[in-house]
């Protein structure tokens, strides 16, 4: 059974927000409920209105995109947050995603990688653009990986059953199909995903899949 997602949309530009909810309108498991014009206007409105996704904007007047992810997941860890912007920068992916942001597109994203950003991460809670965020995602943590100094987050000890569910993570499955190939509950499988999060002092999938890149766990 298909979920309903109900998305928000915060953007200082009423034509690039119309134009985007008339790119979303014939997908029917999909509704835009709000829109906003800037971070402050967005979380005035969360306070009665909750989204399941939001696409953001990151320069906007008043309370900008970067501001309003991190106050958005402080104050609503499940609602996704996909940042929607014309930034092509490393610095700005990896500071967003460590932030808690959901996904990365550029504004000129097609329709259809809009939309299956959504649902991805709806059910998965990230999606990786493969051309744009993973592959800059990959290089900013290779090039900065000898820059890292040591914590104590290295000296983490992850069992075998945890090192393979943080593995079928990484790959974008969910938690029922995680269940399926482990041979477990999905219930387990989430205390294990939530084991992970304590293990790791990570926020959500995205810190997990950030800290296997760190460390060498996948490729």
């Amino acid at each position: 059974m298909t979920h309903h997602i109900k998305v928000a949309i915060a953007d200082d530009h009423k034509i690039f927000r119309s134009g985007v909810i008339n790119t979303l309108i014939p997908y029917e498991n999909i509704s835009v409920i709000f829109e906003a014009e800037d971070g402050q206007h967005l979380l005035d409105i969360m306070e009665t209105q909750q989204p399941d996704v939001i696409l953001m904007d990151l320069k906007m007047p008043n309370m900008d995109g970067i501001e309003a992810t991190v106050k958005v997941k402080a104050k609503f860890p499940d609602v996704r947050v996909i940042i929607l912007t014309m930034y092509e920068d490393d610095n700005f992916i990896v500071h967003l995603v460590e932030n808690g942001a959901n996904a990365y597109l550029l504004k000129n994203a097609e329709p259809e990688e809009i939309y299956e950003a959504i649902c991805t991460t709806y059910d998965k809670g990230f999606y990786f653009n493969e051309n744009v965020n993973l592959a800059l995602l990959k290089k900013v943590l290779h090039k900065t990986k000898q820059q890292i100094k040591p914590t104590l987050k290295n000296e983490v000890q992850l069992n075998d059953r945890e090192l393979e569910v943080l593995k079928l993570i990484c790959n974008e499955f969910t938690t029922q199909e995680i269940s399926e190939k482990v041979f477990l509950s999905p219930r387990t499988v989430e205390g294990i995903r939530q084991k992970l999060l304590e293990k790791l002092n990570v926020k959500n999938s995205v810190g997990i899949v950030l800290y296997a890149f760190r460390n060498g766990l996948i490729e």
